[in-house]
């Protein structure tokens, strides 16, 4: 019979108190909100990294949070830890369906009597890039061989370097394109001898990968897009928090551009000037 670790035994607690620090501190630095029914989920999904680090307390691991101040890795790894990064390509099919069919039809038509060439799309919390992916794929076979002609590549940030650094590689397990259309994957994909799946560089050369924090106060883009992406990321933002930056996009967006976010995401219609299109969907008019 084999006997457990000491370490998977031993549980290191969170207290209240400690608790109500590293919500104020996480919520000051990236807006995610963490009500006190979290406290055993960040228990639980702290414990391994506490104990990794050789740390006994949970106090230990706020003083070294706040040691290293800012946006620093190590704050935002903790971020990481305590939310969900789940993401694969083709994920809410409909957004991309309507991109597809319906939004790049009518801002080229646009763009196009205006002799303007350049389509500005922002994935906001890329994470590790499959979104921005699937929407540079999206945007190649559109323009197919007039693409040469069109400014249309995806502007992707987040607030983690290493999410960023798997982004920029570009390779992938298999089970991430399972959803993935076949004619996408023949076209941008190819696969490697250790089985992963790696994006072609006519694919990543035209994503620019950026960190930036979603909470800065003033958004710097000297132009504002026709298309921004965030997608599952407000749902850790308490209500204040979603309504600031809702604003934000809507000022960083031309007159008639969409808002896509996650499908278990809503926007207050009272207080927000968007326009409803359908779920997850919204429009500045």
């Amino acid at each position: 019979m084999q006997v457990p670790a000491l370490e998977d035994i031993v549980s290191i607690q969170l207290s209240v108190d400690e608790f109500d620090s590293l919500s104020r501190l996480v919520y000051d630095r990236f807006g995610i909100f963490l009500p006190p029914e979290k406290r055993t989920m960040v228990t639980v999904r702290l414990q391994k990294v506490l104990r990794k680090m050789g740390m006994k307390t949970f106090h230990e691991y706020y003083e070294y949070l706040t040691r290293a101040g800012g946006n620093s890795e190590a704050l935002i790894e903790f971020a990481n830890h305590i939310t969900t990064n789940h993401t694969f390509f083709w994920r809410e099919k409909d957004h991309f369906e309507f991109f597809l069919q319906q939004f790049l039809p009518n801002v080229t038509a646009t763009l196009s009597a205006k002799r303007e060439f350049d389509v500005r799309i922002w994935c906001a919390g890329c994470s590790s890039g499959e979104e921005s992916y699937m929407l540079q794929m999206l945007l190649m076979d559109y323009f197919g061989g007039e693409y040469s002609k069109w400014k249309a590549g995806v502007l992707a940030t987040d607030i983690s370097e290493r999410a960023l650094g798997i982004a920029e590689a570009g390779v992938y397990p298999k089970e991430r394109i399972e959803l993935l259309p076949d004619t996408y994957k023949r076209k941008y994909t190819k696969q490697l001898p250790s089985g992963e799946v790696q994006i072609l560089p006519q694919v990543q050369k035209d994503v620019v990968y950026r960190k930036f924090n979603l909470m800065n106060a003033q958004f710097p883009f000297k132009r504002p897009f026709h298309a921004i992406f965030c997608r599952n990321v407000m749902i850790y933002f308490d209500k204040p928090t979603r309504d600031a930056l809702v604003e934000r996009f809507y000022n960083s967006l031309e007159s008639g551009g969409y808002l896509f976010i996650g499908h278990s995401e809503t926007i207050s219609r009272d207080l927000s000037s968007f326009r409803y299109i359908s779920p997850a969907l919204y429009q500045k008019p």
